[in-house]
């Protein structure tokens, strides 16, 4: 299992563009993902489990992954929230 914390960056957080990006980077790779906000964990593959999280910007989130692509998938994802999904 590998866990990295993040902030979001972009202003408005993980509405639906940014979440289907985040959705669409999460279903390239094999690992479970998951999505963690204030204890509540969601399936990083899933647009209305991220959706229901409410992230906004300026929030902290950790993507878990367990799998055999488990580093490559966080460092991805996380990468991808730091870019502020190009917003």
């Amino acid at each position: 299992m590998f866990v990295k914390e993040v902030t979001v960056q972009n202003q408005v957080g993980l509405h639906a563009r940014p979440a289907t990006f985040f959705i669409q980077k999460a279903n390239e790779y094999k690992s479970s993902i998951w999505v963690e906000k204030d204890e509540r964990r969601v399936n990083a593959k899933s647009l209305l489990g991220v959706l229901s999280l409410g992230i906004v910007g300026g929030t902290s989130i950790k993507i878990i992954a367990d799998g055999s692509d488990e580093e490559t998938s966080v460092e991805s994802l996380v990468k991808l929230v730091d870019s502020g999904f190009a917003e």
